[in-house]
Formats: structure tokens, C-alpha cells, sequence
């Protein structure tokens, strides 16, 4: 089976949709790998090189191969199919080369691989940036390479990417204490389109390093706008800022699981507005304003107020503003109970920052637990 044929399961689906599924960095890596051991062993790279994921046996081209004594060396471009990863497109390189004997295979951070600085990460700290699943791939096909040629598969296995530490600073990676290039990631060796599976994996990663750095308080922030806020209020250190984008229910899910004493989540007001009627997907494609419910809130608070016909929840808050109705603060307070409730009974702390797109603070709430 190639990339680009259409594959069963969730690639099925993914097909009837029009959009193309990918590969991560990690089934690029185990390819490469699987290449350039086979060539080491035969003195041929196969090309195509087919690998085994959990679904699917997908085969790769080698975009770069080199065999010289002591080592070999392939390479894959990585196709991300249609989903907008900051790596589609990336060289994966990998260099294999003897390892003493009874070593198994051992992983090394080439140019453009990270190394991890902090604990909280499923790796050690001064290891090289490659998942426990990725390692898990490559080890189980030098295996198989070994058993079919008789030997001893006793092997350095040595990733780069190619612009990898530039492309980094796109990602969590300097955030989360993996400096030095980007992560070769991936459970299941497949990129689902839009799944954003890569950014919650990075919050909650980022949850881990906060909690392993003995952090009290963190915030969820939807933007960097926001971030400076937090910066500002709270005196934070980088490390406690989750980039939550869109995902508020990543965030509110994953510290139900793995609690911190005290979060502030800080966003645009109509994003929180959303959160406030109680959606945990924050994206415009999935949910929308509610001046309905805007104007609710403005009744409850005693003031009927009229902003269904409201052209942005921006305009809404104006209008409330000139009425002199709190609107902001009435939306932070009811943030707050949606997150409260989606936390259940983790003993977490919330407290709620609206701001407007100058990154004033327009409401606010004051700290809650259950």
C-alpha cells in the first residue's frame, strides 16, 4: 500500500471526506531506519521501504541515502497530508551504526532533534526527544531486520531533521524544556487531518512539565495576547502558561486527572463567552457567540438588555458596557462554573480573565473551587 492510497478504518472515513491522512515524524523515522539497517546489513537500500504501523503497512520513498564503512544513512520527507503540521515537509534523517555488544538499540538526538531539560516529560531528562512509541516502532523493526539476517541487531540509531531546531520554535518544545530541535512524535504513526491531536498532546505535556517544576498556579490562555495578561496579573513563569488555543476542554480534562492547586484561564471575551454557555471548543468552526445568551446574563443581573441583534460578542460587550451592565465579569463568573463543573471535584482553584483585543481586562471573576 502507498502514502497516498486510501486505507481502511479511519482512512476510509478520512477519504469519503476529501481529506488525505499523513504520516508523523515517528513513521518517518522508522522507515528511515528500516532502510538504512537493511543497507547496512545487504549493502542495498530497499526503496520503497515498507514498514508495519498498528493499521497500516504504508511504504515510503527515500528522499537521501548513504552507505559508507561503519554507517548508513536514509532519509523521508514527511507528508502530513492535509493537516497543517509546522513539520510536513521536514527531512527525517536517520544514521545507523554499530552499537557495542549486547547495547540492543540505543536513541541519539541529531541536528535538529531536541534534547529533554525538564522533568514531567515521558522521558528523561538529557535524552534525546523521541517518544517511548517511536522507539518502540524502530526497536521492533531492527528487531525483525536482525532475527531475518543473524545479527545481533546491536544498534546506534541517530535522528536529525533537517531544520528541525528552526522549525521548533513554532511548536511547545522550548516551552516544555525540549531544546535543540523538534520531537519525533507519534502513537500510532498516522497524522489525522485536523484532529489536533498535537496541540492537546502539547498541553497536556505541558501540564506534566508544570506540575513536575512544583507550580501551584497555571493559566490556560487563548492566545499571546493573553499570555501577556497572565504575565502581568499573575507573575508567572513561562512554564505555568498553557498555550490553550482553542481547547479549553483539553486543559479543564486533563488537570481533572492531573490537578494543580490554582488555574486562571485568560481569553478573548467572546471566546470565553462560549465557554460560559458552556462549550469546551472555543474554534469559530465548531461553536458560536450566543447574544442569546448574552443577553440573559444581562437580565439575570437585573438590567434587560436587547443584543441579539449585536453584529460580534465585542459589540454586545460594548453595549452592555454603556449600559453600565458588568457583562465581562458576568461572563468570567459563568466561565468559571463550566469549568468548575467539567473539573467535578479535583481540588483546583479558577479564576476567569475576559480581555478585548487590546488586552484591557473587560471582566473577571474571583477565584472558586467546588
Amino acid at each position: 500500500m502507498s502514502e497516498q492510497e486510501p486505507v481502511s478504518g479511519r482512512g476510509a472515513q478520512l477519504a469519503r471526506t476529501g481529506l488525505r491522512s499523513g504520516w508523523t515524524t515517528g513513521a518517518c523515522a522508522t522507515a528511515a531506519t528500516t532502510a538504512a539497517y537493511q543497507a547496512l546489513l545487504t549493502g542495498e537500500f530497499p526503496d520503497p521501504v515498507t514498514i508495519r504501523l498498528p493499521a497500516h503497512e504504508p511504504a515510503f520513498a527515500l528522499a537521501v541515502e548513504e552507505l559508507a564503512a561503519g554507517h548508513a544513512m536514509a532519509g523521508i520527507v514527511k507528508d502530513a497530508g492535509d493537516d497543517p503540521d509546522v513539520t510536513h515537509g521536514a527531512l527525517v534523517r536517520v544514521t545507523v551504526r554499530r552499537g557495542a555488544p549486547g547495547s540492543g538499540v540505543t536513541f541519539v538526538a541529531g541536528p535538529g532533534v531536541g534534547t529533554v531539560t525538564k522533568p514531567g516529560l515521558p522521558l528523561a531528562v538529557g535524552e534525546p526527544a523521541i517518544n517511548p512509541k517511536p522507539r518502540e516502532f524502530i526497536t521492533d523493526h531492527v528487531q525483525r531486520l536482525a532475527v531475518t539476517h543473524g545479527d545481533a541487531g546491536d544498534l546506534v540509531v541517530e535522528i536529525s531533521v533537517d531544520h528541525g531546531e528552526e522549525i521548533a520554535r513554532s511548536t511547545w518544545n522550548p516551552r516544555l524544556g525540549i531544546l535543540g530541535g523538534l520531537s519525533i512524535l507519534g502513537t500510532t504513526g498516522v497524522v489525522v487531518p485536523y484532529s489536533c491531536s498535537a496541540w492537546i498532546d502539547s498541553i497536556r505535556r505541558g501540564i506534566d512539565v508544570a506540575r513536575a517544576a512544583g507550580h501551584s498556579h497555571v493559566a490556560g490562555c487563548t492566545g499571546s495576547t493573553s499570555e501577556r495578561v497572565a504575565v502581568q496579573t499573575y507573575a508567572l513563569p513561562e512554564d505555568a502558561l498553557l498555550d490553550m488555543g482553542d481547547f479549553a476542554g483539553a486543559v479543564l480534562k486533563y488537570l481533572r486527572r492531573h490537578p494543580v492547586p490554582r488555574l486562571s484561564i485568560v481569553g478573548g471575551f467572546a471566546k470565553l463567552s462560549k465557554l460560559a454557555a458552556g462549550h469546551l471548543d472555543l474554534h469559530s468552526g465548531r461553536s458560536q457567540v450566543d447574544l442569546g445568551f448574552l443577553s440573559a446574563l444581562a437580565t439575570e443581573a437585573g438590567t434587560p438588555l436587547e443584543l441579539t441583534d449585536a453584529n460580534t460578542g465585542l459589540e454586545a460587550l460594548h453595549r452592555a458596557q454603556a449600559a453600565g451592565v458588568p457583562l465581562g465579569d458576568l461572563v468570567a463568573e459563568r466561565a468559571t462554573d463550566t469549568a468548575l463543573g467539567v473539573l467535578r471535584e479535583a481540588p483546583v482553584t479558577v479564576d476567569v480573565i475576559c480581555i478585548d483585543r487590546a488586552g484591557e481586562v473587560v471582566g473577571r471573576s474571583q477565584p472558586r473551587s467546588r
